[in-house]
């Protein structure tokens, strides 16, 4: 007897259902019915959270043999081919960085320190529960990642996830491992979360691991005279969560849209979008450059007395400062920033 499956697709931030199969039918025939519903062809799409002994199914495989419940949701990646097109073509006026709106510095300091947003955050300290996946270690510093365009292109097409990852992704949190706990903090679902750090091999490396994940149920909203109401990352969730292990002075978060430590600027390093994976995966380095800034920082006891937003300046002042040391025959065990708390130019671009 057959019995008809009922799934949910989720697939480009809007969800499809798909009621038109039986659990006699294959997965290559629910793929076909997803190309009817969004346009993605079955080659192009990959479907995240199907699995059939712990590895993505093939066509032919039943879909009575997944045991899906019915309402399952189906996490989807894959691209229209006008959107294929577009994205192997390099637009003649597309900027060297692809940058968000700023934030005014007065504007930072007037929305940190309002009670209504320091009340949300007392109130997700409380209301909002960690998982803890790897317990914090004695000493060590925070290291805060978002995912999509830090960690990850998710909007670019690829046969295997790997190919959407940054360069240097696992080289990068293997070094950083050694002097802070990493956590993740994406604007996304817990689900979605782990799906990616699954995908991307993150959740099970073996030379680092990851003490929690925090998914868009942590953030706040706040309202900004000149950008309106916004959703924000603030890391007073966290020191709140583990006051007794990590506080502003021992923080640091890397995210490619400024807005998201709006509430902890001095916290915060705007990174570089990584985006058109198959066109930038060649020659992105930006995590192998901010391994030398970490590198260069962890020593330091209060990570707030530094300007993030010259981490490039900090980490050639320091290198010039290795070798003038090695020349005069110094140990060149010191860290040196020279005028980078000082400066008022930003020199987060190139």
């Amino acid at each position: 007897m057959e019995n008809e499956v009922k799934l949910i697709v989720k697939w480009n931030c809007k969800e499809y259902e798909i009621d038109a199969l039986s659990d006699n039918d294959s997965v290559g025939t629910l793929k076909d019915v997803i190309f009817k519903k969004t346009g993605v062809r079955p080659e192009r799409q990959k479907l995240l959270n199907l699995k059939f002994k712990g590895k993505l199914p093939d066509n032919d495989c039943l879909l009575a043999a997944l045991n899906l419940k019915s309402g399952f949701k189906v996490m989807m990646m894959g691209s229209l081919e006008e959107a294929i097109a577009d994205a192997n073509t390099i637009p003649d006026d597309l900027p060297e960085v692809i940058d968000d709106f700023d934030i005014e510095d007065g504007e930072e300091v007037a929305i940190e320190n309002r009670d209504v947003y320091l009340a949300k955050i007392d109130r997700r300290i409380k209301e909002y529960t960690i998982k803890i996946l790897n317990p914090p270690r004695p000493g060590k510093k925070l290291l805060v990642l978002d995912i999509d365009y830090t960690l990850f292109d998710h909007k670019s097409v690829a046969e295997k996830g790997y190919e959407l990852m940054r360069p240097y992704l696992h080289e990068f949190l293997t070094s950083a491992y050694k002097d802070f706990d990493i956590a993740i903090w994406s604007a996304t679902s817990m689900r979605w979360i782990e799906e990616k750090m699954k995908l991307l091999g993150v959740s099970s490396h073996a030379n680092y691991k990851i003490v929690f994940y925090l998914d868009y149920l942590a953030m706040i909203s706040v309202h900004t005279p000149k950008y309106g109401v916004i959703q924000v990352k603030p890391l007073g969730v966290i020191w709140g969560k583990f006051p007794n292990e990590y506080r502003q002075s021992n923080t640091i978060m890397f995210d490619d849209i400024r807005r998201n430590f709006i509430m902890n600027p001095q916290n915060g390093l705007r990174i570089r979008p990584f985006r058109q994976a198959h066109l930038n995966r060649a020659t992105d380095r930006e995590l192998l450059r901010l391994t030398r800034y970490l590198d260069a920082i962890a020593p330091l006891e209060d990570l707030t007395q530094l300007n993030h937003r010259h981490w490039e300046r900090y980490v050639s002042n320091r290198r010039k400062e290795l070798r003038r040391q090695r020349r005069s025959g110094g140990t060149g065990g010191g860290t040196a920033g020279g005028d980078v708390e000082s400066s008022s130019q930003d020199n987060s671009s190139p």
